[in-house]
């Protein structure tokens, strides 16, 4: 029996416990994006809902003080995400799932749900309202990211596996449809859409359903007397800027006095109770009646920037076969980078009015704690996308100084008759090792 020389200090159990022991970081582009735009939210609300709490007779700093309360628990959600393990939420798919129809259903029961504005979208908890599909576009993005990892090849191949998470979004689209909140449907197809994409479908495959399914939506949109008039006066607000005008046409006012540079932080006309959810739907107007275009730039860009870092991270993930944890950065880049699109291509009168808040701006406890979710559960993608780059940085490095520790000499010669140790063990386990998978989402 041939002794192979034994590997210098190198042995299985020791290395994974020092990887183990491997911290990461998380990523300082989305961490800092992320703080900008809350802080900037911060001091948008404060100025644009003064007026609105003294109108309310509720004080100046209620809606300042409510947005202050809903971002710190907000943060202590995001912080618990930060801390949970990709593979602890990966488990939970199913019933992540489940939940989200749970929430949808809720707002139908007599003394649970609560209509607000002639919509039941919101949960009524006594102290406080939630509206469930804040949480409900986070728990999905979690539930169609691991089913994509499981059914990674049968998406592409099959059209039942393809059909599934379409047919799933259409059943939270009929419960959304009867809130009603058309806004919030048409972003969980876009984002079911965008990950089935990403996630490698077959391009011709998904023809079909768009055919059809733009069709219904478009039917869906105008099939209420309200949503229509919306539609026509997206073309011409100023036909009827009394009625169904009378928000865009109060927003582009705001817009054009701002001009370049705006009139000012705390100097605008149109949140004295003339422009409608100046806090909320609508903030965007302020900030560009305040600040002007350089403003409206900077809540693009930062935007632009935390989009587009979250679609890196995902790539990146994937590349390294991660691929739950970057289809969670995909959905998330997708949920948030659509939301922000619609809500200022709203107030800038490039898109029909529809009620969506800009993200981690906008004056909302229900987008605030959904928005922080999403990006807790970014970071923590972040976090261990990190990590297991410095794990391949440590391993290729130990592997390097294994394969520089053995003498030429002592490496093991195949044989024609039997095959080596080397060729059965120590290469695979040596291939495995610097270029690992890291489990169910690797």
């Amino acid at each position: 029996m041939t002794n192979w020389p034994a590997l210098p200090r190198f042995g299985l159990g020791h290395q994974a416990t020092r990887l183990d022991a491997l911290p990461g970081r998380y990523d300082p582009w989305l961490l800092g994006t992320s703080i900008a735009l809350a802080c900037f939210g911060v001091v948008m609300v404060a100025s644009s809902s003064i007026a609105i709490g003294e109108g309310l007779d509720v004080g100046p700093y209620y809606f300042l003080i409510k947005h202050l309360m809903f971002l710190t628990m907000g943060v202590a959600l995001a912080g618990l995400l930060m801390r949970t393990e990709l593979k602890t939420i990966e488990q939970q798919d199913r019933l992540l799932l489940v939940m989200c129809f749970v929430l949808l259903i809720l707002v139908f029961v007599p003394g649970i749900g609560k209509t607000v504005n002639g919509a039941r979208r919101w949960l009524n908890f006594g102290i406080m309202g939630f509206q469930a599909v804040e949480a409900v576009k986070v728990m999905y993005v979690v539930w169609l990211a691991s089913y994509l990892v499981r059914f990674r090849d049968e998406v592409n191949a099959t059209w039942r596996a393809m059909l599934k998470p379409l047919g799933v979004a259409i059943a939270l689209v009929v419960l959304l449809i009867r809130q009603p909140d058309f806004g919030s449907l048409s972003l969980i197809l876009a984002i079911t859409a965008g990950m089935l994409v990403l996630g490698g479908v077959h391009l011709p495959r998904m023809f079909g359903p768009v055919l059809v399914g733009l069709p219904l939506l478009a039917i869906i949109a105008i099939a209420e007397p309200y949503r229509w008039r919306r539609f026509t006066s997206f073309w011409d607000p100023w036909a009827d800027p009394f009625d169904s005008g009378y928000q865009l046409t109060n927003a582009l006012m705001a817009i054009g006095r701002g001009e370049w540079f705006g009139v000012g932080l705390g100097g605008s006309v149109q949140k004295l109770s003339y422009l409608p959810e100046a806090h909320t739907d609508f903030i965007l107007a302020v900030i560009a009646e305040e600040l002007g275009f350089v403003g409206v730039c900077l809540v693009i860009a930062l935007f632009a920037l935390l989009v587009g870092r979250a679609f890196w991270i995902g790539l990146k993930c994937v590349e390294m076969r991660r691929h739950f944890a970057g289809y969670c950065a995909f959905g998330v880049a997708l949920s948030l980078g659509l939301q922000s699109f619609v809500s200022i291509g709203v107030n800038l009168g490039l898109l029909p009015t529809k009620g969506l808040t800009l993200p981690l701006i906008s004056s909302g406890g229900s987008s605030v704690l959904g928005t922080c979710a999403a990006l807790g559960l970014l970071l923590r993608v972040s976090y261990e996308l990190d990590r297991a780059e410095r794990q391949v940085a440590r391993l290729r490095g130990e592997s390097a100084q294994v394969s520089g520790g053995v003498p030429p000499t002592a490496q093991p010669v195949p044989t024609t008759t039997a095959p080596t140790l080397g060729n059965v063990r120590g290469t695979s386990r040596l291939r495995d090792r610097v270029e690992p998978t890291f489990g169910r989402s690797a």
